[in-house]
């Protein structure tokens, strides 16, 4: 077990907390004595909280031999059963969300305040599927007599999950609370910038009597650990929440033994603002939604793209609302914006803001490091962005509003649609028949109107073109977990 969850006298706030030692979870048992991949850093004071353990050749084998021998176990197990382990495993998750939490900011920096609501999404992707289980239906085929034919859906098999740094327990608890409603056992692979919360997370299944073998952690070399995992025979769907190139190289790996995929990948979300809105009140709802995480989500609003007659007015609003938000360690009261998850990230921020401001933009706010300790950066808006700007083509995945003036919706419609990324898109607009043509005419997987939000557990999840393959997320989910079978029945004697 990765972390005692009794609570001490000592540990009576959100900063008193024990990081845990980072295990390998193969067959229901956590193994730790493994060499080091690497460190885990606090991405607010840069200090060391622990060691990532690399899983050598020989437990990667076991986790997908352990992976079918849970499989085998769970896919017999009645729906009743796995929905009541779900439910079990998503009231653990509540009940320590205070003891997970602190960890959780540690490793990724974020506020106290978004890791609390993410737990508790996490949560909720458990609550809905564990219900949705029991409307798992088949259907009869209408055939003439004696044949009749039926269709079931079954678990596709052993899945093969990748997630990101990012949302270290939301993305997780999707693939996992849709491989077990189905009756897929599952190997899980998360970031090693933010392991401790994953293991958590894994423990609850564990301790609401997921069979072993159902669940397995890994962390080690990426290649080796995708080539290993993707490649086998035992795995029968490879899933990742990540990057566009990362997905690419898994789905082609993934080709090489016909398995499918499901990709939920990177976007460049556009946010329209029509004429005849209220600027002032679009600019704060973008702000808050903007700059949650440090804009590092993948439906982040990332290219505003503005009516002329709205455009002055909103800039000014979202750069003055954006330079008054509190950036900090997460841990700290008031914080609104932690940091960035790596030095890295940081690098590519001050790239795209200087590129930019090359090609004639204005940094309206922001576009600096704030201190010289932790990798935070300050809430950026940038006006006059053009085209060839590469933050308009690049996704920034960090604190940046790049802002443009269009002369009409159609313009605005164009230019969301030029790229070969469709996840997510933002509309406000008071026209209701313009509203309806461009979530028609937007090609995006999910479009917001007149709000700032993304799909829960009750509704799919996904790309369009280079975004991804398949859907995260209400009943279309199960197109990628089961399969469909088709049986054909001559009912007489022979």
């Amino acid at each position: 077990m990765p972390i005692d969850f009794q609570r001490t006298d000592e540990m009576t706030d959100k900063h008193q907390y024990t990081y845990p030692k980072i295990g390998l979870l193969i067959d229901g048992e956590w193994i730790y004595d493994r060499e080091a991949l690497c460190d885990v850093e606090n991405p607010s004071d840069e200090s060391i909280l622990g060691q990532v353990p690399k899983a050598t050749a020989r437990d990667l084998q076991n986790a997908l031999e352990s992976s079918a021998r849970g499989f085998e176990t769970w896919r017999k197990t009645p729906p009743t059963v796995r929905a009541a382990v779900m439910r079990r495993a998503a009231a653990l998750v509540r009940e320590r969300a205070k003891d997970i939490a602190p960890i959780f900011t540690a490793e990724s920096g974020r506020t106290y305040a978004e890791v609390l609501a993410e737990i508790e999404r996490s949560a909720t992707f458990l609550d809905w599927d564990s219900e949705e289980i029991r409307r798992l239906y088949g259907r009869i085929v209408p055939t003439d007599p004696p044949i009749q034919q039926f269709v079931v859906r079954e678990p596709v098999g052993p899945v093969a999950a990748f997630t990101p740094w990012n949302v270290p327990m939301s993305a997780p608890s999707r693939k996992i609370s849709a491989s077990l409603a189905a009756g897929c056992s599952i190997i899980l692979k998360p970031a090693e910038e933010t392991p401790a919360t994953a293991c958590l997370f894994a423990q609850c299944f564990l301790d609401a009597g997921l069979p072993k073998g159902v669940l397995n952690v890994v962390f080690g070399e990426p290649d080796e650990v995708s080539r290993t995992l993707v490649l086998s025979p035992i795995t029968r769907l490879v899933t990742l929440t990540g990057s566009i190139n990362v997905g690419k190289h898994l789905t082609r790996l993934a080709v090489e033994t016909m398995k499918p995929v499901l990709m939920e990948l990177g976007g460049h979300a556009p946010v329209i603002v029509d004429e005849n809105t209220n600027a002032d009140e679009i600019a704060q709802l973008a702000v808050n939604w903007k700059f949650r995480m440090a804009g590092q989500f993948c439906s982040a609003p990332s290219r505003f793209l503005i009516h002329r007659s709205r455009y002055e007015d909103f800039v000014s609003s979202i750069s003055e609302k954006a330079s008054k938000l509190k950036v900090g360690d997460g841990f700290t009261e008031g914080v609104q914006m932690g940091p960035l998850a790596n030095r890295r990230r940081l690098a590519a921020m001050a790239d795209l803001v200087e590129d930019a401001v090359s090609h004639g933009a204005r940094v309206t706010t922001g576009g600096k490091r704030v201190g010289n300790r932790g990798w935070f950066y300050e809430p950026t808006v940038l006006a006059d962005v053009p085209l060839d700007a590469r933050v308009m083509s690049e996704e920034p995945f960090g604190p940046i509003a790049p802002c443009m003036a269009v002369d009409s919706m159609d313009e605005a419609l164009k230019i969301s649609n030029s790229l070969s990324m469709g996840l997510a898109a933002f509309v406000f607009t008071n026209d209701m028949e313009r509203a309806d043509y461009l979530s028609r005419e937007l090609q995006v997987g999910s479009v917001a109107l007149n709000v700032f939000t993304s799909p829960g557990g009750d509704a799919p999840f996904g790309g369009v073109r280079e975004s991804g393959i398949g859907r995260e997320g209400g009943t279309e989910m199960y197109h990628s977990y089961t399969v469909a079978k088709t049986i054909a029945e001559r009912r007489v004697k022979v």
